[in-house]
């Protein structure tokens, strides 16, 4: 092995980031996600890699601080009245989590004649799942606000909570704390500080943070911010409370301030590399010595208490009514071991509960209990989408009738068409390639089908040869375009309606003269005009200019459409036309308000501009 040696931090630094840069992007490409990217550059540059990095205790315990963040944020996103709303899930589900796993392996520890203590503490740290690891994973596959995403974020604050009885626990283990009894002043003090957090948090923060903005100083802020993550979390730590829930609730208290959005975006990029640098860190943790010296039993405990978590978690999500889907989803979101065994497992050997033989091969299991939940994510996705692909191959009577108009695509753009339609009694077949988009919006009532639209039995099975309407809002523009020269080839009479997300999907829809409308454009028309009345453009003027402005632009894309495979000339085209806008926008200001002066109602608009609020509602009524 090599050892790096000065300047360590600026070669270390390179190695990490070079590691990541090459790893994480392959494995996304692979569909793999970044998690496992981090994992495999970590296990790749660690000791028992090529030893590039050694001091891997020192690197997981700093990148702990991208876990701590992670929660900041994610409390940030609630508040007090949401986490109110989560106590059952927190307390009822996570507490049995907790309490059931602990007890099913302590005695299954006892079966294989472990020490009890060995096996109470073994229990302990595999009861803990991985917040970064289920979080990020989450996060990633836009699952963490769908119900199994939420529960199992419950269940992580619960662990969170846990720790410490766990480690008071621990204490009263070791073999010279025969005479200890519960440590009350912890806990008072834990207790103490929780409270000063929360009353800190409410009447103190804000000021501060209201002082720190008016400085005007960006960086200083930043500093701030970063100051009170790290304060709160270290704080926290001091009274044997885990960093990552002291963070979670400063971001709860601050959930509904002013300053929310300014902190997440400056917090945010520091999240995200020190979250990747504790991928990394558990990745070079993985002991490849212990693992090919006692392969069987290292992989075989990892798999077999990846297993058991499957079993302890899934009945416990639908005890607390989750479906199918969700349940299995939250089971595996949860099924590794967690970063805190590393620290209780430690712990355990310090207080020589642990031999230090048990301590590393509990550590090695951990850690590939880690790398498994990436690949049971990917198998989980790809198991469903085969199962409910067969499912529709197998017959299409789900479709329970035909109706004139088929929406292929639930995401944002499908939904609000769809709402509309049901509004005027034109319900659509609404298709979706995405099982846990449809398990989602099921749950408010609206319906839709699983299937790939670019399928021909699919589109049959719906009733594309009785539809007089298609409207294709699916993110994919290759299969919608795909799609559509399927349906005007076979079906010629049915109309289509594409969602193109820019300008280059617009043009290829227009080269299959399919209608189709670029779906950010109407809005960006709406903010304009706001932009504009709020710069101080009357009414009138702003909506005007904007009229304008819709005219000339899509003009100009129907002018440009057959130059937009030379970009030569299309951008020559692109470069006349604003200069042409902008000299029609100059005229057509200067008319509007030479026009509104002669009739009176720029004087009207100057008027009701500087009237009060008050003074103009009492006009009207």
């Amino acid at each position: 092995m090599t050892e790096v040696h000065a300047p360590s931090l600026l070669l270390q630094s390179i190695v990490y980031l070079g590691a990541a840069v090459l790893a994480v992007p392959v494995s996304k490409r692979i569909g793999l996600g970044s998690v496992l990217g981090y994992l495999i550059a970590g296990i790749i540059i660690g000791p028992w890699g090529l030893g590039l990095i050694s001091e891997v205790e020192t690197v997981l315990h700093f990148s702990e601080f991208g876990v701590v963040m992670m929660l900041f944020l994610i409390g940030l996103e609630l508040d007090i009245d949401d986490l109110l709303k989560m106590r059952v899930p927190i307390f009822g589900l996570g507490g049995l989590q907790v309490v059931i796993t602990g007890l099913v392996v302590t005695f299954l520890g006892l079966v294989f004649h472990l020490d009890w203590k060995i096996a109470l503490v073994a229990g302990m740290g595999v009861a803990m799942s991985s917040t970064a690891i289920a979080v990020q994973t989450l996060s990633e596959r836009g699952e963490l606000e769908l119900p199994a995403g939420r529960s199992a974020f419950s269940v992580l604050l619960f662990q969170d909570l846990a720790v410490i009885p766990l480690m008071l626990l621990l204490a009263l283990l070791a073999p010279d704390a025969k005479h200890a009894g519960m440590d009350w002043l912890a806990a008072g003090k834990a207790l103490a500080l929780i409270v000063a957090i929360v009353v800190g948090g409410n009447f103190a923060l804000r000021p501060v943070l209201r002082y720190i903005a008016n400085t005007g100083l960006r960086e200083i802020f930043i500093a701030f911010a970063l100051f009170l993550i790290m304060g709160v979390s270290v704080l926290v730590q001091s009274v044997g409370l885990s960093m990552a829930l002291g963070a979670f609730l400063a971001g709860v208290l601050l959930a509904d301030s002013e300053y929310r959005q300014e902190l997440e975006l400056d917090i945010e990029p520091f999240k995200g590399l020190l979250l990747g640098l504790f991928f990394i860190a558990v990745g070079m943790s993985v002991d490849l010595g212990l693992v090919l010296h006692q392969p069987l039993l290292v992989l075989g405990l990892a798999l077999g208490l990846v297993m058991l978590k499957i079993s302890v978690l899934y009945p416990l999500a639908r005890l607390f009514k989750q479906g199918r889907l969700d349940a299995l989803l939250f089971a595996l979101t949860l099924s590794q071991v967690g970063e805190f065994a590393f620290v209780l497992y430690s712990a355990a050997e310090q207080q020589g509960v642990l031999s230090g033989a048990a301590a590393n091969l509990l550590n090695a299991v951990v850690a590939i209990s880690m790398l498994t939940t990436p690949l049971l994510m990917l198998a989980y996705t790809k198991w469903m989408k085969r199962k409910l692909n067969a499912r529709s191959s197998a017959s299409f009577d789900d479709f329970e009738k035909h109706r004139p108009v088929i929406v292929a695509g639930f995401g944002r753009v499908g939904q609000m068409l769809t709402r509309l339609l049901n509004a005027v009694d034109i319900p659509p077949t609404v298709i979706e390639f995405d099982p846990n988009q449809i398990e989602f919006v099921r749950q408010f009532g609206l319906k839709a089908y699983y299937g790939d639209i670019t399928r021909p039995d699919v589109l049959e099975a719906a009733g594309i040869s009785e539809a007089r309407l298609l409207i294709l809002a699916i993110d994919s523009p290759e299969d919608a375009i795909k799609t559509a020269q399927y349906v005007r080839k076979h079906y010629p009479q049915v109309r289509i309606l594409a969602r193109a997300r820019n300008r280059t999907d617009a043009f290829e829809f227009m080269d299959l003269e399919i209608e189709n409308v670029r779906e950010t454009f109407f809005s960006s028309l709406q903010m304009g005009e706001l932009a504009l009345r709020a710069l101080g453009y009357g009414a009138f003027q702003a909506t005007r200019a904007v009229w304008r402005f819709r005219k000339h632009d899509e003009s100009m894309l129907k002018e440009s459409q057959p130059l937009h495979h030379d970009i030569t000339k299309l951008v020559a085209l692109t470069s006349r036309s604003r200069e042409n806008l902008a000299r029609l926008l100059k005229l057509e200001t200067e008319n509007t308000v030479r026009a509104s002066v002669d009739l009176g109602w720029w004087d009207n608009e100057i008027n009701n501009a500087s009237q009060p609020a008050t003074e103009k509602q009492d006009k009207e009524s």
